[in-house]
């Protein structure tokens, strides 16, 4: 059975940093892209930033140069540093991964919560 779990998010200050991890297992054959994304309260679910098995990342204009992404392929994990985090960084992340049948996994998603 697939798990993708979610881990590290929670309350910070305006300026701040959180971690999120995501550690997926039971996913039949190989992991491709882990991912993340967030979903604030009455918009869509969008890209916050990806990251393929060879370590290509891309990352939503609105988080560019303060969120990195890595990953740790002999651990199925996906990692989101987030730093300089804005109160419109609010919003539910959800950990995303594919495998190479075209398989998407989605976690139940962690949330984080900016204050001003």
């Amino acid at each position: 059975q697939v798990h993708v779990v979610e881990s590290g998010g929670g309350l910070v200050q305006a300026g701040g940093s959180l971690r999120l991890s995501c550690v997926a297992s039971g996913i039949i054959y190989s992991i491709n892209n882990m991912g993340w994304y967030r979903q604030a309260p009455g918009k869509q679910r969008v890209l916050v930033a990806g990251i393929s098995s060879g370590g290509r990342t891309n990352f939503g204009d609105s988080v560019k140069g303060r969120f990195n992404i890595s990953r740790d392929n002999a651990k199925y994990t996906v990692n989101l540093q987030m730093n300089s985090l804005k109160p419109e960084d609010t919003a539910v992340y959800y950990c995303r991964v594919t495998n190479s049948l075209n398989g998407e996994y989605w976690g139940q998603g962690t949330q984080v919560t900016v204050s001003s």
